[in-house]
């Protein structure tokens, strides 16, 4: 069993792999097989920035997973953590990949972003695993809710983006019910609501950086 130090290594280690590595995917990617629509150049630019929100909030999930099952309580909710982390690693290699298929780029803001939701994650697994649990489903939620807006916002024929993004919302939701399973707290209202706007400014300002 790893003691608090080695623990600690070992998610610096992840954090630097997240931002700084070629993330891999051990599933197949979902748009295999699917054929590149013709798209004009203003649908790819509009695209590949839905998707680099998606990245970015690949990168904090990971992050806020790796902060939670740092200082989690119970080792079955540290694995669920682990778990979950795992998964978004997958999406985030789903993500670059359509983002350079496309011409873009990931945001110049994943340092930060990271290193806020890593502390953030301690923090709400330090609380204790009910709030933890309870965080990790309100959060896979509302990634959810942001996922459902950027399919609305595709065009019809782009069906390679369009299948990455409907297998993320599978994986989040099964991320959601696996927290709930494990017992996980409603969070309060003003909880969810600064989440809200947390998540409100990622996404606008990864859009665009």
């Amino acid at each position: 069993m790893l003691n608090k130090l080695d623990s600690l290594i070992v998610e610096f280690d992840t954090g630097l792999r997240t931002l700084l590595a070629k993330p891999r995917s051990v599933r197949a990617h979902p748009d295999i097989g699917v054929q590149e629509a013709l798209l004009t150049e203003t649908e790819k630019k509009h695209i590949s920035a839905l998707m680099r929100i998606n990245h970015t909030g690949e990168v904090c999930a990971q992050a806020l997973y790796s902060g939670q099952a740092l200082t989690a309580k119970n080792a079955a909710t540290s694995v669920t953590m682990q778990q979950a982390a795992r998964e978004e690693t997958e999406h985030l290699a789903w993500c670059e990949s359509r983002i350079t298929q496309l011409g873009g780029r990931t945001s110049l803001l994943n340092p930060l972003f990271y290193a806020g939701s890593f502390t953030l994650g301690a923090l709400a697994g330090a609380l204790g695993d009910k709030w933890s649990l309870g965080f990790l489903e309100e959060t896979e939620k509302q990634v959810g809710e942001h996922l459902a807006n950027h399919l609305a916002q595709l065009p019809e024929a782009d069906s390679k983006t369009r299948k990455i993004i409907e297998q993320m919302q599978i994986d989040e939701a099964n991320h959601a019910d696996e927290a709930s399973k494990l017992g996980a707290a409603n969070l309060p209202a003003p909880a969810k609501f600064l989440m809200k706007k947390m998540s409100k400014v990622m996404t606008t300002s990864s859009y665009y950086l």
